[in-house]
């Protein structure tokens, strides 16, 4: 009997203390490079409502080339406010070509570092090379990994930030030196880069606030009847998606305005879709997807055993 590799358990401090923003940015623009091409198995996320608008469990298996898994993720937004996080996760990583299990991680902070890793890739190749201004809506976790993250590939000079409760806002604004605004469209206008990542269930941000070249990234409300974004945002300019296949089970924005996809951002990190033209608005709409999590989770690995 062949022996099997002891399988380790890597807590978050270890998966923080593994994780770098530029290798992960890099790692899931190969990742969804991969995905776009073919050659990544994966189904979309099988998602079990427990309760509602408050608990769901996420079931997400991937195989690569380099690494396989399956993360398990609970979104619960009736956390919102407790204290506890809204999300939870735990990988399984298991080698792709012997099958045999390598270990089992936290998946909360891979999560959130790589939702905001993803992003920064995009903003890295479709907003404009002088993009100055970020605005955040949303003051939780992903405010912070999306401020993080979009600072490595682009230089930030005025961040603002916006929360449905001012106070969150304020504090987020005080501990980043950075500005909080009073409303959507204050923080909005002027901006070249918007993040979106709220679990808003209507939507909160309207075309007309934007400016001409914009780049929006909406990271958050990943159900098929939430929205953040006005059928005017989504209908401004171009429709890129992590996955398409995804967005059109999980994503209200996308469902529910009947945008036409102009491409996965994969196909554009490949060139099998040229970038949206110079000037144009553009709306991504990220979901998050397993590939993203295992190509993480192995970044993580390699750290640790080398």
């Amino acid at each position: 009997m062949i022996g099997m590799v002891s399988l380790r358990y890597l807590d978050e401090a270890s998966v923080r203390a593994a994780l770098r923003w530029d290798p992960l940015i890099a790692a899931m623009e190969s990742a969804l490079a991969a995905f776009s091409s073919g050659q990544v198995i994966q189904p979309v996320r099988n998602m079990l409502t427990i309760e509602e608008g408050k608990r769901y469990l996420g079931i997400m298996p991937a195989v690569m080339q380099e690494a396989m898994g399956v993360k398990l993720v609970s979104f619960y937004p009736g956390n919102a406010g407790t204290g506890l996080p809204t999300h939870f996760g735990i990988i399984l990583l298991s080698r792709s070509d012997t099958g045999e299990p390598l270990a089992v991680m936290d998946g909360r902070l891979i999560t959130e570092m790589r939702t905001a890793a993803v992003s920064a890739a995009v903003t890295k190749h479709l907003a404009a090379p002088e993009s100055q201004v970020l605005a955040l809506l949303g003051s939780g976790v992903q405010a912070n990994a999306h401020l993080n993250a979009l600072s490595r590939v682009r230089e930030l000079d005025d961040i603002r930030i916006w929360s449905r409760k001012p106070e969150h806002a304020q504090r987020f604004a005080d501990e980043h030196d950075i500005r909080a605004m009073a409303s959507v469209e204050s923080a909005v206008r002027n901006a070249d880069v918007i993040v979106t990542a709220t679990n808003a269930t209507e939507p909160l941000l309207k075309g007309s606030w934007l400016k001409e070249g914009a780049l929006v990234v909406s990271v958050g409300s990943p159900r098929p009847t939430w929205r953040e974004l006005y059928d005017d945002v989504m209908t401004s300019g171009v429709l890129v998606v992590d996955s398409r296949e995804a967005v059109l089970k999980e994503s209200g924005d996308v469902i529910l305005s009947k945008t036409p996809i102009y491409a996965e951002v994969g196909e554009i990190f490949i060139g099998t879709k040229p970038k949206p033209p110079p000037g144009s608005t553009t709306v991504f709409k990220s979901v998050g997807i397993a590939v993203e999590d295992i190509a993480a989770a192995r970044l993580v690995y390699e750290a640790i055993a080398s």
